[in-house]
């Protein structure tokens, strides 16, 4: 297989005719959730391949910002048959993922195909769907959506009305401070993304307002010992308790999928902002005043950069027919489509569990995705 580290990913195979290639299974996007499924696939000797927009594997994870780290231990965190190297109570960065990731493609020959854009995934008449990328077609028994959440930033359309002096950034174009002008700097919203981006900017020598309310926070330093045995307590809770088999579990899938349950704070916390010099507010960010941004509260901040920290949004209005439900979400059944046979999803928020959202709980869903499809395969419907 070529050697992904230096060069880019092959390109997508083809007809020779330019008709659409007969495969049995596509699976749009190699991150964490895209390369577990391919493994189960591979595994039970089921043919697919793997679509990515990105050249290089785990480049989604490179383009993250260069300091951000996972909330999870590296034993927790590796792939199925391929657990992280080095101490398991570590914690992994982004780009240590990525590479690892590009490490399961290498390591177990997966069918990745990088540099493709998938335009569409539509059904035909006869069952099967067409995948239409910008480098040809593939006709597949299944496809596995494997894009996550969402990939595309969410910013408010106060944005365009901001002085054209201002640099603006959201958190999916940050790297590190070299990226700001010299001056203050406004960071809109305090989820974890975040806070880890205003105290990394205050600390290197910028003024920082941080606007946004702090809903929660884990009340432990995750590295410290307590830490790390809470953990493997919050594991077991995340991979048995907080399941779509329990009430506890759907009501917080519920609250999750709609966003009235925010994420907890959890390696950077309150006092830490504070303590380096973050001055935080929870009025919002809601207006410009003479290309200035306006809290609510009335506040006029004279800014040289502002970090959009607002989140991303999903887009699957490529998909035909729709699998939305009417709560904007996939009507699936654990990542399985009942009403559109073929059709997988992975990757969603609390798919089938908390542990769905996590790097280590990919696996898990992928296995049960994977059976699914080889059943379909081995005992087809009609």
């Amino acid at each position: 297989m070529t050697d992904t580290t230096t060069t880019d990913l092959p390109a997508t195979r083809g007809t020779h005719d330019g008709s659409p290639e007969r495969i049995p299974t596509v699976i749009v996007g190699a991150g964490q959730a895209g390369l577990a499924t391919a493994y189960f696939l591979r595994r039970a000797g089921h043919d697919c391949v793997v679509l990515d927009q990105h050249a290089r594997v785990g480049d989604q994870w490179r383009a993250r910002y260069d300091s951000l780290v996972l909330n999870t231990p590296a034993r927790h965190s590796g792939l199925p048959g391929h657990p992280f190297a080095g101490p398991g109570g570590a914690f992994p960065t982004a780009g240590s993922l990525a590479d690892h990731l590009e490490e399961y493609v290498r390591r177990y020959e997966l069918p990745v195909e990088g540099g493709v854009s998938v335009r569409s995934v539509r059904r035909q008449d006869d069952g099967r769907w067409l995948v239409a990328t910008d480098r040809g077609a593939y006709d597949a028994e299944n496809v596995v959506i494997a894009t996550g959440v969402g990939s595309y930033p969410k910013v408010p359309e106060l944005r365009d009305r901001l002085d054209a002096g201002i640099r603006q950034l959201h958190s999916s174009e940050y790297a590190s401070p070299s990226q700001l002008l010299p001056g203050p700097t406004l960071v809109v919203g305090i989820g974890q993304s975040g806070a880890d981006i205003a105290i990394e900017v205050a600390r290197a020598g910028h003024e920082v307002h941080a606007s946004g309310v702090i809903h929660d926070e884990i009340p432990v330093d995750i590295d410290s010992l307590k830490g790390r045995i809470g953990f493997r307590v919050l594991w077991l809770v995340w991979n048995h308790l907080l399941t779509e088999r329990t009430a506890r579990g759907r009501r917080l899938k519920a609250a999750i999928r709609d966003g009235s349950h925010v994420a907890p704070l959890i390696r950077v916390k309150a006092r830490d902002l504070d303590e380096a010099g973050v001055r935080r507010t929870e009025a919002r960010t809601s207006d410009v005043v003479d290309g200035m941004p306006m809290l609510d509260d009335g506040t006029v901040l004279d800014v040289a950069n502002v970090i959009w920290c607002t989140g991303y949004r999903q887009d699957l209005s490529f998909i035909h027919p729709s699998p939305l439900g009417e709560d904007g979400w996939p009507r699936d059944d654990g990542g399985v489509m009942p009403d559109l046979p073929g059709l997988y999803f992975m990757g969603l928020l609390f798919q089938r569990g908390f542990y769905s959202m996590l790097v280590g709980g990919a696996g898990r869903d992928a296995d049960h995705v994977a059976r699914h499809i080889v059943q379909r395969a081995t005992h087809p419907v009609g």
